[in-house]
């Protein structure tokens, strides 16, 4: 019983742990690398690569980065946190948001569905109409086909003709 009234306390310590701990924030903006250090206290030592910066703010800014990897850790009072960043940047890239992405993507699919109404609508009214272009022979209504020419060996059996295929039946 004791263990049940527990649970619930034991769950937000759990939650309140993890969410201390926190995490850094990397933003990429063309060739530039912003990163912001999870401890929040001001006068945090940086260290980029075993080298160490001498900018004292929780963010840390990279300019020209070359999309090396490097390791870097913020630091303050004995407490340390680590970062191996392999960041991909790109000088002639362009950024852009989820609204205009979303508008590329439904512009896309309006222009797809229109040209498919269109071919529907244009190809609707020949379905019956035959091309001119592969048959040299004029078709018309007083044109009509012959009928097919028997084959004798394959007549059907006909009620007096039975001799024909009396040698057929069980004995």
């Amino acid at each position: 019983m004791r263990l049940e009234q527990c649970l619930p306390l034991l769950g937000l310590l759990l939650c309140a742990g993890a969410s201390s701990q926190g995490e850094f924030l990397v933003e990429i903006s063309g060739t530039t690398v912003t990163i912001t250090c999870p401890l929040d206290v001001e006068g945090i030592q940086w260290e980029l690569s075993g080298k160490t910066q001498d900018t004292k703010e929780r963010k840390f800014i990279i300019q020209d980065h070359d999309s090396t990897p490097a390791n870097l850790s913020c630091s303050k009072a004995g407490k340390t946190h680590q970062l191996y960043l392999n960041a991909k940047v790109c000088a002639t890239c362009e950024e852009l948001d989820a609204l205009t992405v979303a508008g590329i993507i439904t512009a896309d699919l309006l222009i797809t569905l229109g040209v498919l109404i269109l071919v529907y609508y244009f190809c609707k009214g020949r379905k019956g109409r035959a091309s001119s272009a592969g048959d040299s022979r004029p078709r018309g209504q007083k044109m009509q086909r012959p009928p097919p020419v028997p084959n004798p060996d394959y007549e059907p059996i006909r009620r007096g003709q039975r001799e024909v295929y009396a040698g057929l039946a069980p004995r």
